[in-house]
């Protein structure tokens, strides 16, 4: 479902982001994407949707058969749900059955399929019934299921997930972390929540000063201790007992 092959990409005030990135991402897979701040993590997530300028890239990137180029983005864009950290980036209208209706229309349904999209979308995140309900009177982990409900409600086959459980408290993680267990779209989840990766990830990559510093199964990955240490990150408390063996960091 993802190709990426030597991407790197620099901003146009000259700050190197990503450097010679490599990764295939199988469908229907669960990869978490992690990493210190700055390490790129959104960056790379917004050049897989192609919403950065790929003048500034070098490098390739697939999203299943379609190369990102600038003439495949509508068909590419088809394919690719984008969930932000803030839901507020992404609700905008005066209702959440207009939010969530919103992506169904640009992509030219009818209104009768528009509209079962809606009740399917918001059946799936647990929000059946709040059409009409106003987004921003809603709560934090609401307004992320609106959002979600939104990206859901255009059927994509790839979901990228910027922080899913940014400011949550335990419950609205837990049901955030159960919701996303559920959802059958591959997924890439960038998050400092190493704990929900765990939760939710077989596989991890590490992302270190623009560069993939490890790429392997999440336990081993993120329990060796040393190898988090080096770029910014701890190892999880839960596998403060485990033993990993084998596991060797590219």
């Amino acid at each position: 479902m993802i190709r990426v092959e030597q991407l790197s990409f620099r901003y146009p005030d000259g700050r190197q982001v990503l450097r010679e990135v490599s990764f295939d991402v199988p469908a229907g897979a669960t990869v978490g994407l992690i990493g210190p701040n700055g390490a790129g993590k959104s960056t790379l997530l917004l050049l897989l949707d192609g919403l950065l300028n790929q003048g500034h890239c070098e490098g390739r990137i697939w999203i299943g058969d379609l190369e990102v180029t600038a003439a495949n983005l509508p068909a590419i864009r088809r394919r690719i749900g984008l969930l932000f950290q803030d839901p507020d980036d992404q609700l905008f209208s005066t209702t959440v059955g207009e939010d969530v209706a919103f992506g169904p229309r640009q992509l030219g349904l009818a209104e009768e399929e528009v509209r079962s999209r809606v009740h399917e979308a918001l059946g799936m995140v647990e929000l059946d019934g709040f059409e009409d309900r106003v987004p921003h009177h809603l709560s934090l982990g609401e307004k992320k299921r609106v959002a979600l409900a939104g990206v859901l409600a255009c059927r994509p086959e790839l979901l990228l997930f910027d922080e899913p459980t940014a400011n949550f408290d335990p419950r609205g993680r837990r049901e955030f972390i159960a919701l996303c267990r559920r959802l059958p779209a591959t997924k890439l989840i960038a998050s400092h929540d190493l704990e929900m990766i765990l939760a939710l990830c077989p596989r991890v990559l590490v992302l270190d000063q623009g560069r993939v510093v490890a790429d392997g199964p999440a336990r081993e990955v993120m329990g060796d201790e040393p190898l988090m240490l080096r770029h910014g990150l701890e190892k999880p408390h839960s596998l403060f007992h485990a033993h990993p063996h084998g596991y060797q960091p590219d």
